[in-house]
């Protein structure tokens, strides 16, 4: 990459971040409009049951996470000697087209295809734009860089969503998502202008694919799909928990959004810093800490004090992860990076599709919307088993060769 000036380099990771900020949106505003989208789209069944409506408007979520899991493999195969700069330009132009399709679509089905649509360049924008920015920072910042462009999403949840649910709120979700396009288009232009050009992102498609081959990637890919999903269980329903659960009023829904986002500006820092100096240290960590964040807030959210802290802690926890997870996936899929690291939003969001669906199962079956947490708290758990188990295998893998090289040693010497 070429040499840049200090002001330039930081003008292309902040615009590598924007795209991000746009992601956020576009992923997390449905959990503060979902009662609104429900009432717009679905009204007949929203006047029969509110409840139900709001599960049912709940697979919005999870169509645009069902479109990042297929499209994050599948575009880094296809574009693994694409250019990055080209590579992230024509992701952003995909996600200006996907979110104002899901503006205008006339029905509810329509609004499903244009989310999945939407959700395809998901994981590979983060990819390519995170290779990006670790290349902008130097080697040995793998784990910050892409905590730079994760920071946008909690750029997105500090700010950008509450002011986005509440525009949704008071002129309708439709204009709120058209507002997001421009978001994207903004984005488009900031890349265009600053980021300079750039080697392919990955490999050829066959190295690429041959990552996919690797059990331990699956393995990383199952962990963080089971156990993130307890915090997209809890906060694709943050909305109907505030006003139904604590009891506020619906404008209090842009300010749980805010501690969510707090919590996971704090939680990416950490997790970029963590990554970068113990990664199986943090990555046991940080899924402990989603199960001991999931239990606070099935416990406290009841009363305003617990709602917010609770907020913080499970934005805080998840965002942690993010860096972690990503570098991890490189680490075990060598010659692969775009696939790596696409492959970590694949398994996020299919966390978001489990975690939403769950919440919605909960939901629809009577336990009530507190019962997402507890749910959440069980695929929590079991995310953390399989982190253990995962870096058990690689630590007696590692142990092995040495211990036979001891004893040839030992053998020689005799």
């Amino acid at each position: 990459m070429e040499d840049l000036t200090r002001r330039r380099r930081w003008a292309a990771l902040l615009a590598l971040a924007l795209g991000s900020v746009a992601i956020g949106l576009t992923e997390f505003v449905p959990a503060g409009l979902l009662p609104d989208i429900a009432r717009s789209v679905l009204g007949a069944e929203y006047a029969r049951s509110e409840p139900d409506a709001v599960a049912h408007a709940g697979w919005m979520i999870t169509a645009y996470a069902l479109g990042v899991v297929v499209g994050a493999p599948l575009i880094a195969t296809i574009t693994a000697r694409l250019r990055r700069k080209r590579l992230v330009l024509g992701l952003l132009v995909l996600f200006v087209l996907g979110t104002a399709a899901s503006a205008l679509a006339s029905t509810f089905g329509l609004v499903l295809a244009a989310r999945f649509a939407a959700g395809l360049p998901h994981g590979a924008y983060f990819g390519a734009a995170g290779l990006l920015a670790a290349s902008l920072m130097g080697p040995g910042s793998e784990g910050r860089g892409f905590a730079v462009v994760l920071s946008g999403l909690t750029v997105a949840n500090v700010a950008g969503v509450p002011v986005i649910t509440r525009l949704g709120q008071a002129v309708g979700w439709r204009t709120a998502y058209l507002v997001i396009a421009g978001v994207f288009l903004l984005a488009l232009l900031a890349v265009a202008l600053t980021v300079p050009d750039a080697p392919a992102s990955g490999g050829s498609p066959a190295d690429e694919l041959r990552a996919l081959r690797r059990p331990q990637v699956w393995l990383v890919v199952a962990t963080a799909s089971i156990g993130i999903a307890g915090f997209f269980a809890v906060d694709s329903y943050l909305a109907p928990i505030t006003t139904s659960v604590t009891g506020l009023s619906s404008g209090s829904v842009a300010w749980v959004l805010v501690a969510v986002g707090l919590g996971m500006t704090v939680g990416n820092v950490l997790g970029g810093w963590s990554a970068d100096r113990n990664l199986h240290r943090a990555m046991v960590a940080g899924f402990g800490a989603v199960i001991v964040a999931n239990v606070y807030f099935g416990l406290t959210a009841g009363s305003a004090f617990g709602l917010f802290t609770g907020a913080f802690l499970i934005g805080g926890t998840i965002l942690f992860l993010g860096p972690v997870l990503q570098a991890r996936l490189i680490a075990v899929a060598p010659g692969a990076q775009l696939m790596g690291a696409a492959l970590n939003q694949s398994a996020f969001n299919a966390a978001n599709s489990i975690g939403a669906a769950l919440g919605s199962v909960v939901i629809a079956v009577g336990l009530g919307y507190r019962a997402t947490a507890w749910a959440g708290v069980v695929v929590s758990a079991i995310g953390f088993a399989l982190a253990v188990a995962g870096l058990a295998v690689e630590r007696r893998r590692a142990a092995r060769p040495a211990a036979v090289a001891e004893g040839d040693r030992i053998g020689s010497g005799g």
